[in-house]
This record gives C-alpha cells, sequence and structure tokens, in this order.
C-alpha cells in the first residue's frame, strides 16, 4: 500500500511540474500582455483585434491551411488505400518518403525550391510564388498526414470493403470518394489538425517567399509593438485551442452516427 501510494505522489509530482512548465509562460504572457503602470488593460488585445493586417495575416494562413489540407488528403488517402491494397510491399518505402520532410531542414527546401524553380513563372509573380508555397505546406504536411490516414486505413478492412463495393458495380473514384474516404473521416480529420497548426505556425518558408503570413506578422509586430506581439500570441493559442475542441466535437459526432447505423 505504502508503495503505490509514493508512486501516486509521485505521478502527481510529475504531473504538476509538467501543468506549471506548460502554464507559467502562459500566464507570464497574459501578465506582459494586460498589465500597464496605470493598472490591468485588455487594449492590447483589442488593438490587435482591429488592426487590418491581423484579419489579412490570418485568414490567408488559414486560407492556405485549408488548400493544403485538402491536397494532401486528396494524394495520401488514394496513395494509401492502393499501397494497402494492391502494393503492400512498397509500404516500407512510402513510410520512408514521408520521414524525409522531416530530415530536410525548411530553410534548405525553400531555397532548393526557389533555386530550381528560378526563371519560371513559379518564381516570377506573386500567385507563382503562392503555389511554391503551398507546394512547400503540402511537403510539410506529409509525415503526419500520411501516418494519421495509414493508421486509419489499418483500422478497417479495406479489401473487404473494396470487394463489397465491386459487387454492387462501384468504380474505383466510387470507392474511394464514398467507401473508403467516410470511413477514414476522424483519421483524416486528425491529420488536418495537425497540418493546420503546422501551417498556421509555420515562419521560415513563408517568410523567405515574402507571404503575408500569420507568423512573419507576429515578428513585425514584436519588433514594433511587445505587448501587441504577445497578446496576438494568447490569440493564436487560443484559436488552436478552439480547434482542437471543434475537431473533438466533429468526431463524436462522427462516430456516434457511425455506432447508430452499426445498430
Amino acid at each position: 500500500m505504502n508503495s503505490k501510494k509514493q508512486a501516486s505522489g509521485l505521478a502527481w509530482i510529475f504531473l504538476g511540474t509538467a501543468a506549471l512548465y506548460l502554464l507559467l509562460p502562459l500566464v507570464a504572457m497574459v501578465w506582459s500582455s494586460a498589465t500597464t503602470p496605470r493598472g490591468w488593460t485588455l487594449i492590447a488585445y483589442s488593438q490587435v483585434l482591429a488592426a487590418p493586417d491581423f484579419a489579412e495575416t490570418f485568414l490567408f494562413s488559414v486560407r492556405s491551411a485549408l488548400i493544403t489540407i485538402a491536397i494532401s488528403a486528396g494524394l495520401i488517402v488514394p496513395t494509401s488505400y492502393w499501397v494497402q491494397l494492391r502494393v503492400p510491399r512498397m509500404r516500407a518505402v512510402i513510410e520512408f518518403l514521408t520521414i524525409v520532410p522531416l530530415v530536410v531542414p525548411a530553410l534548405l527546401m525553400t531555397f532548393g525550391l526557389i533555386r530550381f524553380f528560378n526563371g519560371t513563372p513559379l518564381t516570377n509573380s506573386a500567385n507563382g510564388t503562392y503555389v511554391m508555397l503551398i507546394g512547400a505546406y503540402v511537403i510539410l504536411s506529409f509525415p503526419y498526414m500520411y501516418r494519421s490516414v495509414d493508421a486509419g486505413m489499418q483500422a478497417i478492412n479495406v479489401r473487404t470493403l473494396t470487394e463489397a463495393a465491386q459487387s454492387l458495380g462501384a468504380g474505383w473514384g466510387t470507392i474511394v470518394g464514398r467507401v473508403i474516404f467516410p470511413n477514414l473521416f476522424v483519421a483524416v480529420l486528425n491529420g488536418s489538425f495537425i497540418t493546420f497548426s503546422i501551417v498556421l505556425g509555420e515562419f521560415t518558408i513563408a517568410s523567405l517567399l515574402a507571404q503575408p503570413a500569420f507568423t512573419p506578422y507576429i515578428l513585425t509586430l514584436s519588433q514594433q509593438q511587445a505587448d501587441q506581439a504577445t497578446a496576438l500570441g494568447i490569440i493564436s493559442f487560443l484559436l488552436t485551442w478552439l480547434s482542437v475542441l471543434l475537431i473533438q466535437v466533429v468526431s463524436r459526432g462522427r462516430t456516434r452516427v457511425g455506432l447508430a447505423g452499426v445498430r
């Protein structure tokens, strides 16, 4: 009994230490952004929300994240499905390829893209540079999106679902779009959240490609108004957690619908 109590006490100590490690910086940020010589105030938050650059850069990053998620899911779901169904021996190769973006630094990848596409429409126009940005984000999202989709693919019987759909006369497009994809909804959603967080907080690629993204705006603001930059960091943190809660709600709703269908 004493050993169990000691283990429980140590667990609570470690948990409390971890909570303090995570929460103290947030408390310090809130204190820094809301205190002035005159006392507590939320003027920094109101100024940040009222600034036109805030909405412009945030919506730019959100739009980029959504496009990245759509492209990543559109590429990875059919690829993972085909590997699982037809060429399972290639799974190890695909997993290795998805690790490469974790090894190559974003700085090196961006310079490589600029050098490789130099003199093409991708570097000679604003739209081309944005396409390059999205392409770089898709590459960054591969490790996380693929592993989420692959884990979901392992949880379903791909071959049985495919054979059942084919017996009803469904083509490959119908099978992927209306059979496989709905069964991977939660897995794609999990990968989408990680991708959303990466794009929203990415700095190096957006800065080198001179894109009006959210994180470079935070850095620019910190050089001018430190309290507003801190308030913007808190707002960004809250928006991220709101995204987590939204995913939890959608996932639970999707799971309940699936269980109701089984019953």
